[in-house]
């Protein structure tokens, strides 16, 4: 499905980012994989490499630091030769409301997970124009809907959300296409690398798996599911779309 195609994912060394890499692989994608845990990147890239006969690219980098940014950019192209297909996946997770919420909480978030995926989206632009390629971003439900408690976090992906509009319009006549995947709750690492302690993260998911319609939370490869879906070639007239995959959550009042 996508053979010979350059596909660089942001945060492949776990979670819904990991789950894509290996979902790519299998479907014979040429991987660009990028992180911070080296360890974890690695162990990745393996996986992948078991599913395929091709060794994924992998790079280590921040990508709250603009050079790290522009090396993922540049090294991916270099190796490659092009760039068919951005997953733009990393981002954090903190709690707080307004009352609590600090302004170096909000500044944090937004750096991680807003700017790069402005940053790394232009760069990438010009070449995936070259191969009417296209963009998914991993956004969260909490874009499409209100959470008091997790007021930073639901204003970023909010803009991810919006972002991911204004970019389909922009891009849509150059014949690349720009979509979201929205999660619910996904069991990752991401609530335990928030502060969230195991024994509260044990009764949250108890709680999570009442709050979603279908009767539970979700795993990170029903996630890269959707992900593949979009950037494949049956999704070839869907763009400037924000795809739930929360198990009807993104219908429920709250209660």
């Amino acid at each position: 499905m996508f053979s010979g195609k350059v596909v660089l994912i942001t945060g492949a060394s776990s979670g819904i980012g990991a789950a894509t890499a290996i979902s790519f692989a299998s479907k014979g994608a040429l991987l660009a994989l990028t992180g911070r845990n080296a360890i974890n990147l690695q162990n990745i890239a393996e996986k992948c490499e078991e599913k395929s006969n091709s060794k994924p690219l992998t790079i280590i980098g921040d990508l709250t630091i603009d050079s790290d940014v522009r090396n993922i950019l540049d090294t991916t192209i270099k190796s490659y030769g092009k760039l068919d297909i951005l997953i733009n996946n990393a981002g954090i997770l903190a709690s707080g409301s307004i009352e609590d919420t600090t302004i170096e909480q909000y500044d944090e978030i937004f750096a991680t997970n807003v700017r790069p995926v402005y940053l790394l989206t232009h760069l990438a632009v010009p070449h995936l124009i070259k191969t009417k390629g296209n963009i998914v971003n991993v956004s969260s439900l909490a874009g499409l809907r209100a959470f008091a408690v997790v007021l930073a976090y639901s204003m970023s992906k909010a803009a991810l959300d919006h972002f991911t509009r204004c970019v389909s319009l922009a891009l849509a006549p150059k014949h690349v296409r720009v979509n979201s995947v929205n999660p619910g709750v996904i069991i990752t690492d991401i609530h335990a690398r928030s502060g969230m302690l195991k024994t509260e993260y044990i009764e949250y998911l108890k709680k999570m798996n009442d709050m979603h319609p279908i009767g539970r939370v979700g795993e990170a490869e029903e996630v890269a599911n959707a992900i593949v879906f979009l950037a494949s070639d049956e999704a070839s007239f869907i763009t400037g779309e924000t795809l739930s995959v929360a198990g009807g959550r993104q219908h429920v009042c709250p209660r």
